[in-house]
């Protein structure tokens, strides 16, 4: 366990050892209403032998433990520390667990100091109540109580001589070095969290220049960054970005929005699968991504783009098309997952299931504790799990702040008539549902817009039909554009194309003459870094198509 007395060493180092206190009569205790069928669910001042006997009452459970004399004082102080990561609970020295007999020992001055020694190792530093209680019949005896209230310290992660325990059932077991480190996490030090800590090994010529003058010149129009921001060095963007230590080191939140090879890092992945069906027996798609915030939002976008109906119909002139669950909050959505996702594990991922009946956008992590799966569909404040990174996203209009995001993705479900989407976690994994309005049988001959039977129509003559096509392709282009912009990869994979120059010739060079979109790197077309964005004139074209 070495690993663990040296991470703690730094939490004390970092002064983690703050307790943050709550009102516990504010505090939602539904993690575990222990006791409930004990009428004084109190402190301990004033406890009784007749309350006592109430509480033992069924023998040891997750909130209860019971020592016959403080010779076992280090494992009643292990139960401690699992009743502090828990959910709280009590514990008697005193009484003998088989029989429930109280008994009571004899308590000294050693007593008392010994006691006190032991719950000075719980760390972060707390003062719980410790009370002696009178055996009745029993002179010179008396039981030794501790409460601990979970109302009052589940905030963080606690430790006894080092190490983290929990309560599974009635027994103390070591804590998972997993959900350690989850706990670690969100227990809200900033100076703590993966982000902030040095990326060792890499450099400024590691991050990918593109994405961050790319991100900057969004953030520039959008007044989010000054324009003098378009002359300056990468380095120095980045350190107004708030990537680097104090001493000059980039921050691991560098590597997760701008790292170029992020082969260390597997984590950095996005899992994709399209399933046949409503459950993951079959599926007909499965991909995997690795890379930066960027590389991934854009897999992932080309994985709607590719396996999601588009619907269309006439209004006036024009055709108008749509995804059938809105981009921009599926976009907002795979955003928020990559965003507030957990980074510290090396396992962790975000998942896309698209079924026949609905898309789940899955990520690693917990809701903040402020919000639950309800509460985040209402109004509410921005709690970002990765402060860093989501500052830099704001900066570069690819997130917003205010905690808007979800608000803007029932907005759009609700104008496409979609039903309201889903918000659920587990011990692990926070996801988004948005159902689909009618089951989509995945077919890949079945085509993605629909026809027209009526032969004699004139919606259905070659004319109309290449017209229709194009617009659709034009649409499909400047929507997987965006606002954030897209490379020539990108672009061919959502449009299923693998010709570069033929798709270049047909699409890219006659966009760039009509002024719909621009290159990042005018100059030099064949940039390696060189992607495509949109122009007023092309987001104009984009709201009337």
């Amino acid at each position: 366990m070495l690993w663990l007395m040296n991470l703690m060493n730094l939490l004390i180092s970092v002064n983690y050892i703050n307790v943050k206190w709550r009102d516990r009569n504010s505090r939602n205790l539904n993690k575990e209403k222990f006791c409930t069928s004990v009428p004084i669910f109190k402190r301990l001042t004033g406890m009784t032998i007749e309350d006592m006997q109430a509480l033992i009452h069924g023998d040891e459970t997750r909130t209860l433990e019971l020592k016959k004399t403080t010779g076992e004082l280090k494992d009643g102080m292990r139960s401690v520390c699992a009743f502090l990561n828990t959910a709280g609970g009590w514990l008697f020295f005193g009484i003998t667990p088989t029989t429930l007999k109280i008994l009571g020992q004899e308590v000294t001055d050693n007593t008392r100091k010994e006691i006190a020694r032991e719950i000075a190792k719980l760390e972060p530093l707390i003062d719980l109540p410790v009370e002696y209680i009178d055996v009745p019949d029993r002179p010179d005896h008396q039981v030794i109580a501790i409460h601990v209230n979970a109302a009052g310290y589940w905030n963080a992660p606690y430790t006894y001589d080092s190490k983290p325990y929990i309560r599974i059932e009635s027994t103390t077991v070591v804590m998972p070095r997993d959900m350690f480190e989850d706990r670690l996490m969100r227990s809200k030090n900033n100076r703590y969290k993966w982000e902030d800590q040095v990326c060792e090994g890499i450099t400024i010529a590691d991050l990918e220049e593109q994405r961050i003058r790319g991100g900057v010149r969004l953030g520039v129009e959008r007044g989010r960054m000054p324009e003098s921001s378009l002359m300056e060095t990468t380095e120095s963007l980045v350190k107004k970005l708030k990537l680097t230590t104090p001493d000059g080191k980039l921050k691991n939140a560098a590597a997760a929005l701008f790292l170029h090879d992020t082969s260390q890092f597997p984590q950095f992945l996005l899992r994709m699968a399209r399933f046949r069906g409503t459950n993951k027996n079959e599926f007909f798609d499965n991909q995997r991504a690795y890379g930066n915030f960027f590389t991934l939002l854009d897999a992932g976008m080309a994985f709607f783009f590719k396996h999601l109906s588009i619907s269309g119909k006439i209004v006036g002139f024009t055709r108008e098309e749509k995804l059938e669950v809105p981009a921009e909050a599926l976009r907002e959505a795979l955003t928020n997952a990559l965003c507030h996702r957990y980074f510290h594990n090396t396992s962790s991922s975000v998942g896309i299931a698209i079924y026949d009946d609905r898309i789940e956008i899955e990520n690693s992590g917990h809701l903040p504790e402020e919000l639950t799966t309800e509460t985040i569909k209402q109004y509410h404040h921005s709690f970002p799990q990765n402060p860093t990174v989501a500052d830099v996203l704001f900066k570069t209009t690819f997130l917003e702040n205010w905690g808007s995001g979800v608000g803007r993705i029932m907005d759009a479900c609700r104008e496409a008539n979609l039903p309201e989407p889903e918000y659920n976690q587990n011990a692990s994994f926070v996801w988004v549902t948005f159902r689909r309005t009618a089951i989509q049988a995945y077919s890949p001959s079945t085509p993605t817009t629909p026809q027209d039977k009526n032969p004699s129509t004139p919606s259905t003559s070659s004319t109309s039909k290449r017209e229709d096509a194009k617009l659709k392709r034009l649409r499909t282009l400047l929507s997987t554009i965006g606002e954030n912009g897209a490379s020539l990869k990108v672009l061919m994979e959502v449009m299923q194309r693998k010709d570069r120059k033929g798709f270049v010739s047909t699409y890219i060079t006659p966009n760039i003459e009509t002024g719909y979109i621009a290159m990042l790197y005018p100059e030099t077309p064949n940039h390696p870094m060189q992607s495509y964005y949109l122009t007023n004139k092309g987001r104009e074209a984009l709201t009337n198509l």
